[in-house]
């Protein structure tokens, strides 16, 4: 499909700087079969049938934007996709002038050696020590990688606010956004409802932060990014369909990870590889029911991801909706509750 199909106008001042406060008191949109209202995250438990099952993505976002020193040159590292204890695929920047074997040096005596570079810009780098000392390096002189549309410096508040309450797995480099809204209060509300909630694990990367540069669809290479998802949960997630119930994925980084782990039957299957699944209209959707995701932007695989789900006019529509009530958007934005559009008999896909 045309890039530019999924383009639109989005006024500067709609992209949050900051997250709602307190995080569920967020705007939710809600897309129904006979309409979408305006909602907030905290009616969120009111939406839900005691059958369904919620999945949401525990990864931890590391601080994974690094700034040193190559000789006089600065370089600044946005870690990608963790390889071995101690090597990591990065973007780079000045990427170009990076050399094999050259060493970037970084506060606190952390270093990196560049190993090798790949055609679709990425760079290998192994660090001087790896594992949890890594980990420990990486949060004394790391920065929150905050997408490049907020344009200010990450700070201590962002530790907080760009981290879900139920993180338990370090490995990101984003945020699964979706996922920011939900504060204990909202989670036990859930729990009240009887519906059942499980966590798959997708180490986002920074490949989600690439726009689409391409004039074709199918042209767009995806990163690949890990996930897994246990035995237990493929369990429940397949009894709840079976039992009639739905399967809601809390965030795109969740829809992702099930529809990689589900054969053509819609059963899920248990799941730990690396998955570069690129949805867009036309993608028959095999495991997800109901998405709660943010507002992404114009042109970006997640904006062809809910055209997909929901139909691309009736997104368009959407979208114009949200921006004309002042819904804000991005990481930090206001959240969508969309139900999908086979099951709304949407048709246009």
């Amino acid at each position: 499909m045309r890039t530019d199909l999924f383009d639109f106008h989005l006024p500067p001042d709609h992209i949050a700087e900051r997250p709602a406060q307190p995080r569920d008191s967020a705007k939710l949109l809600h897309v129904a079969a006979d309409g979408w209202f305006d909602r907030m995250v905290l009616d969120l438990p009111g939406l839900l049938r005691p059958s369904d099952v919620m999945v949401f993505n525990d990864t931890r976002v590391l601080p994974a934007r690094l700034f040193g020193r190559r000789g006089v040159v600065a370089v600044e590292l946005l870690l990608h996709r963790q390889v071995d204890s101690d090597i990591w695929d990065v973007f780079a920047k000045p990427g170009k002038r990076l050399k094999v074997g050259q060493t970037i040096d970084f506060d606190k005596g952390l270093m990196a050696e560049v190993v090798s570079k790949s055609d679709d810009g990425l760079v290998r780098v192994k660090f001087n020590v790896g594992g949890a000392a890594l980990l420990q390096a990486l949060h004394a002189v790391g920065h929150i990688p905050l997408p490049p549309y907020i344009r200010r410096p990450d700070d201590l508040q962002d530790r907080f606010d760009y981290q879900t309450v139920y993180a338990a797995k370090d490995g990101s480099v984003a945020a699964p956004t979706a996922g920011l809204h939900f504060t204990e209060r909202l989670l036990k509300a859930i729990d009240a409802t009887g519906v059942q909630r499980v966590n798959v694990t997708l180490h986002v990367g920074a490949g989600t932060f690439l726009p689409v540069k391409v004039d074709d669809t199918d042209q767009h290479i995806m990163h690949a990014e890990l996930g897994e998802v246990s035995a237990d949960v493929a369990n429940a997630v397949t009894k709840a369909k079976s039992d009639g119930g739905r399967v809601i994925a809390v965030g795109t980084t969740s829809l992702r990870l099930l529809e990689s782990a589900a054969p053509a039957d819609g059963h899920i299957a248990p799941f730990s590889a690396q998955t570069a699944i690129f949805i867009t209209p036309g993608y028959r959707f095999k495991a997800v029911d109901v998405l709660m995701t943010n507002f992404h932007l114009p042109k970006s695989t997640l904006f062809m991801l809910v055209s997909a789900f929901c139909g691309l006019g009736r997104m368009t529509s959407v979208y114009t909706h949200a921006i004309k009530e002042g819904y804000r958007f991005y990481s930090y934005g206001d959240a969508s509750w969309l139900e999908r559009a086979d099951l709304q008999q949407a048709g246009d896909q």
